[in-house]
């Protein structure tokens, strides 16, 4: 399986829930992912917001988590 890595920080093997909400809130067909530092900078939002987000999809049973 090929590791993700985040398009602006280089992290690398970035987790399922950072896949997950990039496709989410950016692009169902993103070939550009973000971990979770630089998605919260990009959206100008904390990452704490993120977290609870990605368990509120969750809850909600989207397949992307």
């Amino acid at each position: 399986m090929e590791t993700k890595c985040c398009y602006i920080c280089e992290k690398k093997a970035l987790s399922k829930n950072e896949i997950g909400l990039t496709k989410k809130l950016l692009n169902k067909d993103s070939m550009r992912f973000y971990c979770l530092n630089c998605l919260a900078d990009y959206l100008e939002i904390d990452t704490e917001f993120l977290l609870a987000k990605i368990e509120e999809f969750k809850e909600q049973g989207c397949t992307l988590f």
